[in-house]
């Protein structure tokens, strides 16, 4: 398997950051890390060998990203306000230098996103704030922005091809905030894949490395 790793100082994080290729063609896939994760973090933990054929065959090029989350809502010393600011200086490298960066390398425009896998997925930020809450938290935390999203917004997301929502039903997922987004997606018109597993897909690599090689076989056919 072809794999580079690059590395360049982040205007928008004021720090150093590595992100990892996988592959030599086909349409780009964005991992965005768990919680506190490095860039190795998928590859560690066997997720990249469980679409290795995927990407072996040039059906897709993966790349991965670092975690900030240790100097946002994962600190313990950081204000609710001072983490927010941090999220979203992770949200602009990853729209100014990532994207840009995966654009040049790949057979398929990124600007032009298709859609998004999520697997055990929180989509409540309200969990992570510590009661803290403002406009911006607002704008990232989809079970909030999704109910009155605007008719020109909503129309771009009506687009996408692919919106896949995975979760089990074992310990420490929440298949009922799935459940929750589904039912937001379904209100606006959204296309969606809702698929929840039984109580013994718990919140754990194994659980990963059986979701996505499914949607890739069963939902993404490529």
């Amino acid at each position: 398997m072809h794999r580079e790793i690059h590395s360049w100082y982040s205007a928008n994080l004021n720090k150093e950051l590595e992100i990892v290729e996988y592959g030599h063609f086909g349409p780009a896939f964005l991992l965005l890390p768990t919680a506190a994760a490095d860039y190795l973090e998928y590859e560690r933990f066997q997720l990249i060998d469980s679409i290795s054929s995927w990407i072996d065959q040039g059906k897709i090029k993966v790349y991965s990203v670092n975690s900030i989350n240790k100097e946002s809502w994962l600190s313990a010393t950081m204000d609710g306000r001072s983490k927010m600011v941090r999220h979203n200086q992770f949200n602009q490298y990853i729209y100014h230098e990532v994207l840009p960066f995966i654009r040049h390398r790949t057979s398929l425009d990124p600007w032009q996103i298709q859609g998004c896998i999520s697997m055990s997925g929180l989509y409540d930020l309200g969990a992570y704030t510590k009661q803290y809450w403002d406009h911006d938290c607002y704008w990232n935390s989809p079970l909030h922005y999704l109910e009155n999203l605007q008719e020109e917004h909503l129309q771009t997301i009506r687009n996408s091809r692919h919106i896949h929502i995975m979760a089990g039903a074992g310990n420490y997922e929440d298949p009922n905030g799935s459940r929750h987004l589904s039912g937001l997606l379904h209100h606006k018109g959204i296309g969606h894949n809702l698929d929840i597993w039984g109580s013994d897909i718990h919140h754990d690599w194994p659980t990963w490395r059986a979701m996505l090689p499914y949607i890739l076989e069963t939902k993404w056919r490529i």
